[in-house]
């Protein structure tokens, strides 16, 4: 089995910050939210796009740590590191356990084009057609796109945190323009979060994705 290169100790700094105006102070009220979180995707797209930023590496290390997120929201105690070594020191075949199984479900996610069936073999158990919905989502905004994903797979399914955090991110990042799913909401949502609705879990998304795209500089 392939051992990861990614070190949770070790951040990677490749990428400009982000403006201070951008991070001062969170935003109360969702006109100016949607406005800061779309500096900052923009911000985002414009600092990936140099030829220095090695992307693969980059998504692995953000699935990481949305990977840790999830596995808290989900009960489970293990850190970054023991939850890279469940899934990359185990061999072929073995189950990893839970943690490492939550880390192999957003490895997959991140390493194949966004697509129904590459995401339908990740997430286990969610049907296509919720997929296809997901990324057919429309809204005003990415990350409006991706807070009504959020809200229509927890309803359906509400102790599917990890499914939908995961299509929730597929979906802003298509929106975004990429053909691969990059972890922005995953790292930072807690379960708390997750509870939210309407327009307080459209707020919320859209701090997130500030949080998440200063995530790991």
């Amino acid at each position: 089995m392939r051992k990861s290169r990614i070190k949770p100790s070790e951040p990677l700094p490749m990428l400009t910050p982000l403006p201070g105006w951008i991070t001062a102070t969170p935003p109360e009220t969702l006109e100016v939210a949607a406005f800061k979180s779309g500096a900052a995707l923009a911000h985002l797209n414009l600092a990936t796009s140099a030829d220095h930023v090695p992307q693969a590496l980059w998504r692995e290390r953000l699935a990481l740590a949305a990977a840790e997120v999830s596995a808290g929201i989900a009960g489970r105690r293990e850190g970054a590191g023991a939850m890279r070594d469940a899934l990359h020191l185990t061999k072929a075949g073995d189950d990893p356990g839970p943690a490492g199984n939550i880390l192999r479900q957003w490895s997959r996610a991140v390493s194949r084009p966004i697509s129904v069936s590459n995401l339908g073999r990740t997430l286990e158990g969610v049907a296509p057609e919720r997929i296809a919905l997901s990324l057919d989502a429309t809204g005003p905004t990415p990350v409006d796109r991706a807070a009504l994903t959020l809200e229509a797979v927890l309803t359906d399914s509400p102790r599917g945190e990890i499914a939908a955090l995961i299509l929730a991110d597929a979906v802003l990042s298509r929106a975004l323009g990429r053909d691969h799913l990059l972890p922005l909401l995953g790292p930072v949502m807690t379960a708390r979060d997750l509870r939210l609705r309407g327009e307080d879990l459209r707020l919320c998304c859209h701090r997130a994705a500030v949080r998440g795209v200063g995530h790991d500089r």
